[in-house]
């Protein structure tokens, strides 16, 4: 070969290096990237409660495992295993996706920016979503006992909660200038998150919710009961016009109020849950619910929000066999009830 067509073979072969195409492995350490670049550089870029969440599970997680290994050296076997240890550690399904989630964010930084190659995580699998502990809701006669026991604010904040489907932090960041009181609705256009206002957790959280007479005359009440009728003023708020800390709410009010009633302690998130099963045992299309809760997707509607409870079980059975056997007279109807011949086998 001569050496003109050897000096263009070696130019060749460099080509993809000197174009960008190939991506130098980073030989910084995890930990030295996560302080320098990711905090600095993507955190604020994300909502406040997210930025809270990531900050703990790196500096209590993420860090400590991975934070002395060079961003080249973390494997797609070893991000694997570390998840399903956590797992067997006893973490939540949930928790562990977060861990997933936010290596994958890290790594996948990295790759942007050019420190990597690869993001390796984008291989690592979770295992089928098993949950520790059925969600909780309510049904409707402890949804009554449950409002009758509570004091003012918490009676209209549980009212609107189970009436409407809100988050806790999309009521506590409510406004009044986003309540019709004539068209019966309210608009979903703020969050809050301890004290941090931000905006609604999706696009689809974005929304106008029809709120029933009952509900409206529980606002009214509470407006003029409210120390500022400002547009802009808190529907619940501090005498100073802040927003209220939701676990406060949750300790003294809420949960004290399932303690006199004899009701198990629940979370705000219960009653959101209660919302979306009491809407699905009543026949409320799946479409209808999903816009309702503000869901991005069906599926977490249909997946997370609709429990059937054994009453609702009990009426389908009920429905079933008026069906199957309509001769067949109800228990109430005494001694009158026809024989009915069962098979035997």
């Amino acid at each position: 070969m001569s050496y003109r067509r050897r000096i263009l073979s070696i130019s060749t072969k460099e080509e993809p290096n000197n174009q960008g195409q190939y991506r130098p492995e980073a030989t910084m350490l995890f930990s030295k990237f996560v302080s320098e670049c990711f905090e600095p550089g993507v955190l604020p870029t994300l909502k406040f409660a997210t930025q809270e969440i990531y900050s703990f599970l790196l500096r209590k997680h993420l860090t400590p495992r991975f934070g002395d290994q060079r961003l080249c050296d973390i494997s797609r076997v070893e991000i694997q295993h570390y998840l399903l240890e956590k797992l067997k550690q006893g973490f939540a399904w949930e928790t562990t996706n977060h861990f997933r989630n936010l290596m994958s964010k890290v790594l996948g930084t990295a790759v942007n920016w050019n420190y990597l190659a690869d993001n390796v995580v984008r291989g690592v699998k979770m295992p089928e979503r098993s949950l520790k502990r059925p969600h909780q809701f309510l049904i409707l006669n402890e949804v009554k006992r449950l409002i009758t026991a509570c004091n003012e604010p918490t009676r209209t904040i549980v009212l609107l909660a189970t009436m409407t489907g809100l988050r806790i932090g999309e009521i506590l960041a409510l406004r009044w200038k986003r309540i019709n009181f004539i068209g019966e609705t309210l608009v979903v256009a703020e969050t809050c998150f301890v004290g941090h206002f931000g905006t609604p957790k999706t696009r689809a959280s974005r929304r106008e919710v029809p709120l029933s007479p009952a509900v409206v005359e529980a606002l009214k009440a509470h407006y003029s009961r409210s120390a500022s009728r400002s547009p802009e003023w808190l529907v619940f708020a501090t005498r100073n016009g802040g927003p209220l800390v939701s676990n406060n709410l949750r300790k003294r009010g809420l949960q004290s109020a399932c303690v006199v009633t004899g009701l198990p302690r629940i979370t705000w998130h219960t009653l959101r849950h209660t919302h979306g099963t009491l809407l699905h045992v009543q026949g409320t299309p799946l479409k209808v619910a999903q816009a309702q809760l503000g869901h991005s997707h069906m599926a977490t509607t249909l997946e997370v929000y609709t429990h059937a409870s054994v009453i609702a079980q009990r009426e389908a059975v009920n429905l079933l066999e008026s069906q199957l056997f309509p001769s067949v007279p109800n228990a109430d109807e005494g001694d009158d009830r026809a024989e009915v011949n069962l098979p035997t086998h």
